[in-house]
């Protein structure tokens, strides 16, 4: 029970309402993307954090705090990430929104994957089959749509999104 209300399921086949699929065109556009890097990337990690995973600036989207150690420092680190639920493991995304460079706690997960996310320990595994990736990108899409327009962004920077799954 505990772990239900630690980190809420998210079913990628579930349907989007109104409201959820408004927020997140919303954050596709250059005013979301302003609010998402000048505000949100640094409120929701505490934000999550005092609320106990249930308050984000996310809103409707499900956001969850990842806990991590620093790839240089060992020291703790927190940021907030969409995620969602592949059978029982917990899947997230280094979208960056699609810039040319992962995402710092990517490398973090890398050399420490030894995680906890929505309060929850797990050990983070990149996906590297490409059918795999391809599988979980479709799944992705129905949970947040604007990650088609990142992975296009990104490929066209040279950079290709990681997708982590998180195991028990």
């Amino acid at each position: 029970m505990a772990r239900d209300r630690a980190l809420r399921r998210v079913d990628p086949y579930e349907p989007r309402g109104r409201l959820y699929l408004a927020a997140a065109r919303l954050s596709a556009t250059r005013a979301g993307a302003w609010f998402s890097v000048k505000i949100a990337w640094k409120l929701d990690p505490w934000l999550l954090r005092i609320t106990n995973g249930r308050l984000s600036t996310a809103g409707p989207l499900a956001a969850a705090l990842l806990e991590s150690r620093g790839a240089r420092t060992g020291q703790p680190r927190r940021n907030a990430t969409l995620y969602f639920h592949d059978g029982d493991r917990v899947t997230i995304v280094a979208s960056k929104r699609g810039w040319a460079t992962h995402p710092a706690w990517y490398y973090n997960l890398r050399k420490h994957p030894e995680v906890v996310y929505g309060g929850l320990p797990f050990r983070a595994e990149i996906v590297e089959d490409e059918a795999e990736r391809e599988r979980l990108w479709g799944l992705a899409d129905r949970v947040f749509p604007p990650y088609a327009d990142y992975r296009d962004q990104a490929e066209r920077a040279g950079r290709v999104i990681p997708i982590f799954q998180l195991i028990e």
